[in-house]
């Protein structure tokens, strides 16, 4: 892509961002329905907003590949691919909890191009251009220096309603660092956290570009640590979890969070 087919695709991303946050926040839930199991939640909205989007979007950029959460579709090699949660935290917003956003990012391949989110309850849009720093409503976004574990707040997310291998671990080697996990229900926004100035890390135990690749981009822009499950740097783990954090405590949470799994792959008592 050229620089100005990637400056109209961030126009775009937060044009239809904008539209979606606002779809949201005027929305009232009336329909309810499952996919996996009954945790598993969609409504009327997640539906009729990735419609939109994959219609817009492609009529733009007819030759993008586009990939979404609730209508599928497949990322094409060497082909630009959009990635669509449109609202990421469905369970929260069924049930009336106002933390929920919207998730759009471009890739070609591994390498992540732009990040869109949208989060509708504090009515604010995040944006990220790869090499070109990250934003809140248009101003810079950085990561604030001076950040500890003891005191702090770190966030994960459950595995669709279940605890993930080694997340109890996580919470008592947390606990005794005096640092507090919070599982709030949306992935893209927990991984956005330390970027927003939510919290200093964030861990999440699967990476799925459709929730977590606009996170992940926005925050590595702004200036944080991003981490796969091996301690390798990448926006885009091909398998596995992901973790971002604020620089001064990558390294610490990062032996937590390895800590934990191991000890729960080989039967350990927590703690």
């Amino acid at each position: 892509m050229t620089p100005d087919d990637i400056l109209a695709a961030r126009t775009l991303a937060l044009e239809l961002g904008a539209w979606a946050s606002a779809e949201t926040r005027s929305h009232r839930v009336v329909s309810v329905s499952t996919k996996a199991n009954p945790a598993d939640l969609v409504t009327e909205l997640d539906r009729s907003i990735e419609l939109r989007v994959r219609d817009v979007v492609l009529d733009r950029f007819p030759g993008h590949a586009f990939v979404g959460e609730e209508f599928g579709g497949t990322a094409i090699g060497g082909r630009p691919t959009w990635y669509l949660d449109p609202v990421d935290g469905t369970t929260n917003l069924a049930n009336g909890l106002p933390w929920t956003a919207f998730s759009l990012a471009l890739a070609i391949d591994d390498r992540p191009l732009i990040g869109v989110i949208a989060d509708p309850w504090h009515d604010a849009i995040f944006d990220a251009i790869a090499g070109q720093g990250a934003r809140r409503d248009g101003d810079t976004l950085t990561i604030r220096s001076g950040a500890s574990l003891r005191g702090g707040v770190v966030g994960s997310e459950l595995a669709g309603h279940l605890t993930w291998p080694g997340m109890s671990d996580l919470s008592q080697r947390l606990t005794d660092a005096y640092c507090t996990l919070r599982v709030m229900g949306s992935g893209t926004l927990t991984l956005l956290g330390p970027a927003a100035g939510r919290g200093s890390g964030a861990i999440i135990h699967r990476f799925s570009p459709i929730d977590h690749l606009a996170a992940t981009l926005i925050a590595h822009e702004a200036g944080a640590t991003v981490l796969d499950h091996t301690g390798r740097p990448t926006l885009f783990p091909a398998e596995g979890g992901i973790l971002v954090a604020a620089p001064d405590i990558a390294a610490e949470l990062f032996e937590l969070w390895t800590g934990a799994e191991a000890a729960s792959l080989h039967g350990l008592p927590i703690g």
